[in-house]
């Protein structure tokens, strides 16, 4: 067996069952959890980078400006992404959470089309139908817009698209994105365990566990990477769907979030879409092969 299928499965499933994770510090403010992620996450990444002696890398991306930019913007857009999602996950929107992840690749369609000047075939064309069909009956479902699922689909294509614009190692890409916000979480965890309300909430085994966040962060990166090394892309892109799967099968099992009749219904047009998707790129790799053959 392909060693990057494992790196691959190892990556979602974890990024999967984040959620027991995350509901671990359900009593503790998102954006406090948010803070602490970024830096223990920044601390974790930066002993690798020692590690690795991959300091001189950092040096070289922030001493070029468009790439300092790229990377600020990056980076906020990843902790837009986190801390709604660690809200979505404590507040009990588990199943939302993990549509947004399941309609990710269809928002990066069209992100390919608004600001790559990529043009949809017609598979594309139905899949982000279907797609759109399965928001809707949700929006009507639930009684109002599934601002959770869109909000981490498009802060999650954004990020992915800032990071197009920078060709970066992702352990140094992850250093340069943590250490760029470290200092407005710094600010908030002192501003907020000035107000006395933090530290009381996180004693003990919990705040042990919440200093992990940086190895629960960094590690399915860096599996990712290695399974990207290894697999092609249309094959990721099927394994990527183990995450958000997990997360609903969590939602629905173990947190007991309801998920009404609309709710399979919605969540069909959105696997058919997916479906519809897959099937565009296993035959577009195989039209790309064929003529890589010819040649």
């Amino acid at each position: 067996m392909n060693i990057g299928y494992i790196y691959a499965i190892l990556a979602y499933t974890a990024w999967g069952v984040l959620p027991i994770y995350w509901k671990v510090f359900s009593s503790v403010g998102a954006w406090e959890i948010l803070s602490h992620r970024i830096l223990w996450s920044a601390l974790f990444v930066l002993v690798l980078i020692v590690c690795k002696k991959r300091g001189r890398e950092i040096k070289q991306l922030l001493s070029d400006k468009k790439n300092r930019f790229t990377l600020t913007i990056s980076s906020l857009l990843i902790s837009a992404n986190w801390v709604t999602y660690i809200w979505a996950v404590n507040n009990g929107y588990v199943i939302e959470a993990s549509l947004g992840y399941y309609i990710n690749p269809l928002v990066n369609v069209m992100l390919g089309v608004l600001f790559l000047r990529e043009r949809l075939k017609g598979l594309q064309w139905g899949a982000v139908t279907l797609a759109m069909i399965g928001v809707m009956i949700l929006t009507i479902s639930y009684g109002h817009f599934p601002w959770i699922s869109i909000s981490l689909a498009i802060s999650f294509g954004l990020y992915g698209l800032a990071k197009k614009k920078v060709h970066v190692d992702t352990t140094v890409g992850l250093a340069v994105e943590t250490l760029l916000v470290l200092p407005i979480a710094l600010i908030y965890l002192i501003v907020f365990e000035q107000g006395g309300q933090a530290w009381h909430m996180l004693s003990g085994w919990r705040l042990f566990v919440l200093c992990l966040s940086g190895v629960a962060t960094a590690l399915p990166l860096l599996w990712f990477t290695e399974a990207a090394k290894r697999l092609p892309l249309s094959v990721l892109g099927f394994i990527q769907y183990l995450a958000p799967t997990i997360m609903l099968i969590l939602g629905v099992v173990v947190y007991h979030e309801p998920f009404t009749d609309m709710g399979i219904i919605s969540f069909g047009f959105i696997w058919s879409a997916l479906i519809v998707y897959t099937i565009h790129l296993t035959k577009n790799r195989e039209s790309q092969n064929k003529r890589a053959v010819q040649t």
